[in-house]
């Protein structure tokens, strides 16, 4: 059985600017905010929400299928999802679109700029869920906005468990579109400002938004994860990073852990500790797609780190 991940695929250009953005914005001029930023460092990498959580899970052993929308350059990505054995019977191309791009800067506290083209994932309601064949599990990620909704939907009604994953998709839904999102699915997944967005745009309050699904969870970067289940926070600590490259795909690396444990059954303490582990592990490399753990690494920093041993 499969894991079935709707989201992006994209090209990120990402930027590293050697200060801090605080120290150049002024906040009483915010309202005529006029900036430049010199970034001598660039590099394009693969990304988008999709991409990334179906690479951390092929880390994992997993053979997720990714139902995307790209455009005419997505030639390149196309190669390197065959190289690495992904599949892509449900990834559809838009002619006359690009794929998505993200123009990412990072600064030297890891907050990020980002603007973002959506390209070909306007169409992503193109695709139906109905038309990917054994889905045990999926997620809902950052995607077009129709996209969300109807993937949303057809999980829901096919009965099939799925994770909301808003993300920078946020914005796009009003208070009354969210409710329904977190109402449907089984499990939902949100940063901290996510958490606080998703409130103020609800009315509710966490407590009472994590009653509905069967678990809720919220990133805290390096404070670790809360994993709201069962009538339990659950406390996951975050996994001491060898070095902080770059942040750029930790998220998606972190829902990939979540979906692994889901699928295996795991209890919620094992599934927040893997996903914090493929979080840590994505900060210390540049890119969302450029650390590559065996699975005997990926067992063995498990060990370390939280003093038990997993199979994957």
């Amino acid at each position: 059985m499969h894991t079935l991940i709707c989201g992006s695929m994209a090209y990120d250009t990402i930027m590293v600017f050697q200060d801090q953005f605080k120290k150049h914005i002024l906040p009483e001029k915010i309202h005529i905010l006029n900036v430049a930023f010199l970034v001598p460092e660039m590099r394009r990498e693969f990304g988008g929400c999709a991409g990334n959580i179906a690479y951390n899970l092929m880390l994992l052993g997993a053979r997720p299928l990714i139902m995307a929308t790209v455009g005419d350059d997505f030639g390149p990505y196309a190669v390197r999802l065959e190289k690495l054995g992904l599949l892509q019977r449900h990834i559809r191309y838009v002619p006359d679109s690009f794929t998505g791009q993200a123009f990412i800067t990072t600064d030297l506290d890891d907050n990020q700029i980002t603007a973002f083209h959506p390209g070909a994932m306007s169409f992503s309601e193109h695709n139906h869920v109905g038309d990917a064949k054994g889905i045990s599990l999926g997620i809902v990620s950052p995607d077009g906005r129709a996209g969300m909704l109807q993937h949303a939907r057809e999980f829901h009604e096919a009965g099939i468990p799925w994770v909301f994953d808003p993300g920078q998709g946020m914005p796009m839904f009003n208070g009354e579109e969210l409710l329904r999102f977190v109402e449907q699915a089984d499990y939902v997944t949100v940063n901290d400002y996510e958490a606080q967005l998703l409130q103020d745009k609800t009315g509710r309050k966490i407590a009472e938004l994590a009653k509905s699904p069967r678990a809720f969870i919220i990133t805290r970067g390096g404070e670790g994860s809360t994993i709201y289940a069962d009538g339990k926070e659950i406390i996951i600590p975050c996994a001491k990073p060898t070095a902080l490259l770059d942040p750029t795909g930790c998220g998606d690396a972190y829902r990939a852990g979540l979906l692994h444990g889901i699928q295996q059954g795991w209890d919620w303490e094992t599934t927040g500790r893997l996903a914090s582990l493929l979080g840590t592990l994505k900060i210390a490399s540049r890119g969302g797609q450029n650390h590559a753990p065996s699975r005997d690494e990926l067992k063995a920093q498990f060990r370390q780190h939280f003093g038990y041993a997993i199979s994957l």
